[in-house]
């Protein structure tokens, strides 16, 4: 039987009358620390089974709004720069139909593909992008496409603006501070200023594309990432700036990556299920 967001009690998914489309991307082939992320798309899926589809804090029913999944895009056993390309012509099949796309990583190189297929129909787009890392290699194991690439690729194609960065390289900071195209809010820098959620906003375009790297957030809710990093978010701050920096804007479409499940441990698979819900909410008042 098929997986879908929000399980049987989310009746209101039929293709063609849904304004959301969730796309699972199980892909893994690049992640150089704990394993497993290939499988988050599903643990996602499956978890969402247990939402409670009201939600108390917007007092409505979000998924209302139609939400259809489509299947588990067949991508483990192609090479990054393949996998990009089905992520792209998957997103850009999506937004030609008016919906918005939702992907589920699988690692956050699927990013690229979605933000490809974005820029296409939106050109006036920037890049929300959260995250523990950087990501501003150019190469990294020999992969110009690999996770820890990401926000680089993503550069080429529009500018980003990064926040809750905690963790790169010399040659990371220093491309940073010299590239206009993207801007960094590092995680100290948010706990000193809480405008920082101002600061963000202000940078982006009318047209966002948001990206969340679930390592983002402190490993103490979310130990279930390939590379964990210590001094992240928490729940209910992540919500009250994404709900803030998003007002006014367009959001065309966001994806949720790096969740690696840990066997008996469902907590964060259902944590990444319910930011989902929450976003979708966000969006779609």
């Amino acid at each position: 039987m098929a997986l879908v967001f929000g399980g049987p009690e989310n009746k209101f998914t039929s293709p063609d009358e849904a304004k959301v489309v969730v796309l699972p991307v199980p892909y893994g082939k690049t992640v150089s620390y704990r394993k497993g992320t290939e499988n988050g798309p599903a643990a996602i899926l499956e978890a969402s089974d247990n939402l409670e589809l009201f939600d108390e804090e917007l007092n409505k029913e979000i998924h209302l709004i139609g939400i259809n999944t489509a299947p588990l895009l067949k991508v483990s056993n192609l090479k990054s720069e393949a996998m990009i390309t089905a992520v792209e012509k998957s997103v850009a099949d999506i937004l030609r139909l008016d919906k918005m796309p939702v992907v589920l990583g699988g690692e956050h190189a699927v990013t690229i593909g979605a933000v490809r297929a974005a820029k296409e129909k939106f050109n006036d787009l920037s890049i929300l992008y959260f995250d523990a890392h950087s990501d501003l290699r150019d190469s990294y194991d020999g992969n110009k496409y690999s996770h820890a690439c990401v926000a680089r690729r993503l550069l080429e194609i529009a500018p980003v603006v990064a926040s809750g960065i905690r963790s790169l390289s010399r040659e990371e900071h220093e491309f940073a501070l010299n590239n206009k195209g993207v801007k960094i809010i590092k995680m100290h820098d948010m706990i000193k200023n809480h405008d920082w959620q101002n600061t963000v906003k202000d940078s982006l375009s009318k047209n966002i594309y948001i990206s969340i790297d679930l390592d983002v957030f402190d490993p103490s809710i979310m130990p279930s990432v390939g590379t964990p990093e210590p001094g992240g978010m928490h729940w209910h701050g992540f919500l009250e700036a994404i709900r803030n920096i998003i007002s006014g804007k367009n959001v065309v479409g966001f994806d949720v990556v790096e969740l690696c499940p840990i066997k008996d441990m469902v907590a964060p698979d259902f944590m990444a299920a319910k930011l989902i819900y929450k976003i979708l909410g966000y969006i779609f008042p």
